[in-house]
């Protein structure tokens, strides 16, 4: 059997293209990148592109699917460096945050701006954005069962400061874009502190009141 050793069929052909439509899209949105951009930036032939992807739609869901992979482990890993105590490392998601904000190829998260161009709710690329902010929430609420079982928080509310933190991390990504000030995740970190705090003075008062009624 002959194995073609022609660049445009070979499965780096894929990547490039992969590589040009998540620089282009997170650059300048889905509906500013064509085909033709993408194949030039890829420097791949248009037959490449319909050899490996039915579609646009088709191509930028696979590289939104690449880029939620490595978006995560990137995030997992700075969070799990920045403490070794569950609070050390909710508040050090905000920290990891504003180093990417700072970086010069910061334009917001990816995935909402994706979803701000796809109105249907079923389309392969919201299909995509959804389960990455599902998958980013499960991440957080890891940590939050952590918290919650160091005493800091009741289990019951758990979920309830996991979806809370995911809302100021997302508020915090829309910030930092349109005011280009990193330190808008610090103004979430100051928030969230004050979630935690609020948090464990409930879980005192319940303990506190438990005992008195014994």
């Amino acid at each position: 059997m002959t194995i073609s050793t022609d660049p445009q069929t070979t499965a780096g052909a894929r990547e490039r293209l992969l590589d040009a439509a998540e620089a282009l899209i997170y650059a300048d949105g889905i509906h500013a990148t064509g085909v033709d951009a993408i194949v030039r930036l890829s420097g791949t032939a248009r037959k490449s592109f319909y050899t490996h992807f039915e579609s646009k739609d088709a191509l930028i869901a696979a590289a939104l699917e690449r880029r939620d992979e490595r978006w995560m482990n990137w995030f997992i890993a700075g969070t799990e460096q920045r403490g070794r105590t569950p609070r050390t490392r909710l508040l050090g998601m905000f920290d990891v945050l504003r180093e990417w904000f700072a970086s010069d190829n910061f334009h917001g998260c990816a995935f909402l701006n994706a979803s701000g161009e796809i109105a249907t709710a079923d389309d392969p690329i919201r299909v995509v954005a959804r389960e990455h902010k599902e998958r980013l929430l499960d991440f957080v609420r890891s940590v939050c069962d952590e918290y919650a079982a160091s005493g800091g928080v009741s289990g019951r509310g758990a979920a309830r400061l996991s979806r809370q933190w995911l809302i100021l991390i997302d508020g915090a990504i829309g910030v930092a874009l349109v005011s280009g000030e990193p330190d808008a995740a610090l103004d979430a970190r100051a928030a969230a502190e004050q979630l935690l705090d609020a948090a464990s003075a409930s879980v005192a008062t319940r303990s506190h009141t438990r005992r008195e009624s014994t």
